[in-house]
């Protein structure tokens, strides 16, 4: 057997999963109706095989949104449609986990309700940044994201409830645990970093201030789901979206020692390597965050099976997220542990469209329609 480090369990909280290698939250653009269907239902049931799916991101309002054909977990019918893909995952013996989008400034007035201004910690437009709307022809692409507005002081308590609600929706939903997503220089990563936070009341200036919002937002999370089933995700020293900070290191370690005192279940750490956002973390701040946090640690870089054994056996993670291996492998469990040949992905079909680059993968015996089919 191959890679049997990746293969051996690991336990985020109270949650024990069968092995280390998590499916990591890739943003398909595949629900028109922001309504998870058949297609997703599909989807995630192949990829069940995973320690964990951690979902695509998921917006928790209308307000939330700054990409089109994304999904929502606000509705009853949106509620629906995440609980027949969890019982999907579920009957194939897989555990999901929803994570929780707000995009904050990183949309356009096409994309919110009423052709509102989007809302961000303070009125700064990210600089080159863009989202995904849908034009008046009908066709959909990218485009600059507009000026956002400050969220006022009285408003935060609003938004910090709409994550309690959409917490209390996972879980009747049935997911196993939940992701808040704070990470990619969407809203609580705004808050976090001093280029797009120039606030002057409780949720500004200072780092115990700038983390307040975010920590408000997993506290809700997690008096839904116990924190013993409530991560989250941040990209240290991310710089995407005109998104800049002055101060990643000091943020990180605050925030790895609070959530370390509230007993969150996982911390994870995503290092993208696209949209400009190349970062390398070094071993000595892995293993400083390490040091602060005493929950699991799961790290998303772009990892092959070889990388990703590495940073485990170093101690300094215990599981690793992969993203697009999983996009063209729904058994990538299976091929590492046969040290098979991996598919690979197809960029043209990242984003968009529907079976093709989707659900179209090849499985190793390529029995997936007869043998595989979530019910």
């Amino acid at each position: 057997m191959a890679h049997e480090t990746l293969l051996t369990p690991v336990r985020l909280g109270s949650l024990t999963l069968p092995n280390r290698i998590l499916m990591a939250p890739l943003t398909r653009s595949r629900t028109p109706d922001s309504i998870p269907g058949e297609l997703q239902q599909a989807y995630y049931g192949q990829r069940a095989g995973a320690g964990l799916i951690i979902s695509e991101a998921t917006n928790i309002s209308p307000t939330a949104r700054g990409y089109v054909y994304t999904p929502g977990i606000w509705t009853d019918a949106q509620e629906a449609g995440w609980k027949r893909v969890v019982d999907a995952v579920h009957a194939r013996g897989g555990r999901i986990a929803l994570q929780l989008w707000h995009v904050g400034r990183v949309s356009h007035e096409m994309v919110q309700p009423d052709g509102q201004a989007p809302v961000a910690p303070s009125a700064l437009k990210g600089e080159g940044a863009q989202c995904f709307v849908e034009f008046e022809d009908g066709s959909a692409g990218r485009h600059e994201t507009s000026t956002p507005r400050a969220l006022e002081t009285d408003e935060i308590p609003g938004i910090v409830d709409d994550y309690r609600q959409a917490a209390i929706r996972a879980k009747r939903a049935g997911f196993d645990m939940i992701e808040v997503h704070a990470a990619n220089a969407y809203l609580l990563n705004q808050f976090l970093a001093t280029g797009s936070n120039q606030r002057t009341d409780q949720y500004g200036g200072s780092l115990e201030n700038r983390a307040r919002f975010p920590l408000e937002a997993l506290d809700a999370v997690a008096e839904v789901f116990g924190p013993d089933r409530t991560g989250i995700r941040m990209s240290p020293f991310i710089e995407i979206f005109g998104l800049t900070d002055e101060e990643p290191e000091a943020m990180a370690f605050y925030m790895a020692e609070e959530l370390s005192r509230r007993n969150i279940a996982y911390l994870h750490i995503n290092e993208p390597n696209w949209a400009g956002g190349d970062i390398k973390l070094t071993d000595d701040f892995r293993r400083a965050l390490r040091e602060r946090f005493k929950g699991s640690l799961i790290f998303c870089s772009h990892y092959d099976a070889q990388r990703a054994e590495r940073i485990i056996d170093a101690g300094i993670a215990d599981a690793v997220a992969i993203g697009r291996s999983y996009i063209a492998n729904p058994d990538l469990v299976e091929r590492f542990r046969l040290g098979a040949e991996l598919n690979e992905p197809d960029p043209a079909t990242f984003y968009g469209g529907r079976e093709e680059g989707y659900t179209d993968y090849p499985f190793l015996d390529n029995g997936y329609d007869q043998q595989r089919r979530p019910s």
